[in-house]
């Protein structure tokens, strides 16, 4: 029944909640100490699930754990730098050559008895050998690229001109053997053809377009076909400047390599002495270039790893050396009955 009054404002009627500014913790002296000038960081996991749009970079667990310390900045036991796989490669190609060919060759010359003989065959043959592996790394390094570029081409093509199932079939072939579920990997496939279709990537039938028309600055490096080519077959493409790079690396290590055993020829008359100085002396260069190799490579795990890395160059180079030594003796052998 209306009594005509007014109707009040209900006492539990739902009132508007003014947020309130919360400060941020200060750091204490020892992540003062740890950080230096850096920004603080602060931990959100907590709040990981109530703000699941959270930017990536942002989320850090530096104060859940115990002393303060970003896991970037945690070292493990064995933190090491290793070199670029691919000049290893170049180094250990040209090193390894120059130590074996040209001390195999000197090997087998030292059996004619005179050093000059040896010198001059074993600074002709080092001079050639340095030029044609110079090349030769050249040559492997521009058919890789080329490779690389026809299946560019070919992978552009066939994704352009394929449906977006099959593009999710090969997508979830590649991530499908390591962990990834189906949905996952149709929601990866159907961004990597957004980005490279929908956006005029590396399969775009005109030319590449500016940034300001919707174009991608660096079309050829994202997409489905980078993605197939990088994780599907496992190719990168080589640079220009890798060409030259792989060409002076394995020329010069054969250069370098290949001086050593030749060295002791130059201050000994006899050629059979000189032997003797070039085997100890590449011996010791082959043990300690294998231990080397092992190291930069990340194979040298204990101390086991390493004698296996310097024994194992040293029995290649002894092989190839008297081999050459025995082959040039018996022809000569022959030769003089």
């Amino acid at each position: 029944m209306s009594t005509g009054e007014p109707s009040s404002p209900s006492a539990d009627s739902t009132a508007t909640v003014v947020p309130h500014s919360v400060p941020l913790p200060r750091r204490s002296e020892a992540e003062t100490h740890i950080q230096g000038d850096r920004p603080p960081v602060w931990s959100i996991s907590s709040a990981a699930d109530a703000t699941p749009s959270i930017p990536l970079p942002i989320k850090c667990d530096r104060h859940g754990r115990p002393g303060g310390i970003c896991c970037k900045d945690l070292k493990d036991d064995d933190d090491r730098q290793l070199i670029d796989p691919d000049i290893v490669r170049d180094v250990v190609i040209g090193l390894s050559d120059g130590l074996t060919v040209p001390f195999a060759l000197t090997a087998g010359l030292s059996s004619l008895g005179e050093s000059r003989l040896v010198v001059v065959g074993g600074v002709a043959e080092l001079i050639a050998g340095a030029i044609s592996m110079g090349i030769g790394g050249f040559l492997a390094s521009q058919a890789e690229r080329d490779h690389y570029r026809f299946l560019q081409r070919h992978t552009s093509a066939r994704v352009l001109r394929s449906c977006a199932g099959e593009m999710e079939r090969e997508v979830h072939a590649v991530l499908g053997p390591v962990g990834v579920d189906e949905r996952l990997s149709r929601q990866v496939a159907q961004c990597l053809r957004k980005v490279e279709v929908d956006s005029n990537g590396v399969g775009a039938p005109t030319g590449q377009p500016s940034e300001e028309e919707g174009g991608l600055r660096w079309s050829k490096d994202v997409g489905m076909t980078a993605f197939l080519l990088k994780f599907g077959e496992g190719l990168e493409e080589v640079p220009t400047r890798r060409l030259y790079i792989s060409a002076f690396t394995i020329g010069m290590g054969y250069l370098l390599g290949g001086i050593i055993p030749l060295l002791p020829y130059f201050f000994t008359p006899y050629a059979k002495e000189g032997l003797v100085y070039s085997c100890i002396v590449t011996g010791i260069v082959l043990l300690i270039f294998g231990a080397v190799k092992a190291h930069v490579t990340g194979a040298g795990i204990g101390t086991r790893g390493y004698m296996w890395g310097a024994l194992s160059m040293l029995l290649v180079g002894g092989c190839a050396a008297g081999a050459a030594y025995g082959i040039v003796a018996v022809i000569e052998g022959s030769t003089n009955a």
